[in-house]
């Protein structure tokens, strides 16, 4: 069987920098267990597999070289840009996956592309889990938690490029991630994401965690357009709408391969 396969890197307009997905374009569903044995092969943040179930509406599952993932912000962008460039008369495109519903894409000038994602603020906690203290080298003024992960936040945003991560104490925390937060200077806020039980020790760019990053950093700013830097060795730039229920997030993105898998 011949499938065909893009790679992909998200949230940047030039190749080697944002976060890489690759994106697989499915006549016939797949099993499970095959998806992930093609997305550990692969060996990037995300492998995104589309299939098309009515016009311009497509079933839309991501895998990690180690499990399935409920949500990706990035391979989601990665899939839009894919579709996009196979039929340039797309102007919009849904998604549809399990755990969060209806993803919506659309293009946008200047090459832009728009996601309107679901609203999940982070919610306060009773106390701070022992792994997370033990994993992060500097310790947070707060931390907070929604479906996704620990929201480690700091006042200064030096600490965010000073911390070390101890990704052996943070796979503990496991089923959640740990995204850590300050506010910026260049930018509205800059953030780090480690996913150790998920997919590795450190990702590039997360989409997914700006939609509880951003309506913290809205309300903690009182503006609701914010403009976001993740702040890895590739970085990523994002740009957050914020209103009560959805996380528009804009990014752009840029083809680095494309070819077939046979399997």
């Amino acid at each position: 069987m011949k499938l065909k396969i893009y790679q992909i890197d998200a949230f940047t307009d030039t190749v080697f920098k944002g976060n890489y997905a690759a994106v697989i374009l499915l006549e016939e569903s797949l099993s499970s267990k095959l998806m992930q044995e093609i997305a550990t092969e692969n060996n990037l943040s995300e492998t995104a597999f589309i299939k098309n179930i009515s016009n311009n509406t497509y079933d839309i599952r991501w895998f990690s070289p180690l499990t399935e993932i409920d949500f990706c912000g990035h391979a989601t962008l990665a899939s839009a840009f894919v579709l996009f460039e196979e039929n340039s008369m797309l102007e919009e495109v849904e998604f549809i996956a399990k755990a969060v519903g209806s993803l919506k894409v659309s293009k946008e000038k200047d090459n832009y592309m728009k996601m309107i994602f679901p609203n999940r603020k982070p919610k306060e906690i009773s106390s701070i889990p022992p792994f997370l203290l033990k994993g992060l080298s500097i310790v947070p003024n707060e931390v907070l938690l929604n479906e996704q992960a620990y929201f480690a936040i700091y006042k200064n945003e030096e600490d965010i490029y000073k911390i070390k991560a101890n990704c052996e104490e943070l796979k503990k925390l496991a089923p959640y991630d740990v995204v850590v937060t300050a506010e910026g200077s260049k930018y509205d806020f800059i953030s780090r994401y480690f996913w150790p039980a998920s997919g590795g020790e450190e990702d590039p760019v997360t989409g997914s965690i700006h939609t509880g990053l951003a309506p913290y950093w809205a309300e903690k700013l009182n503006k609701n357009d914010l403009k976001a830097y993740q702040a890895s060795k590739r970085g990523g730039v994002l740009f957050c709408k914020v209103s009560r229920n959805n996380v528009v997030i804009l990014g752009k993105a840029v083809k680095y391969l494309e070819g077939y898998i046979e399997i």
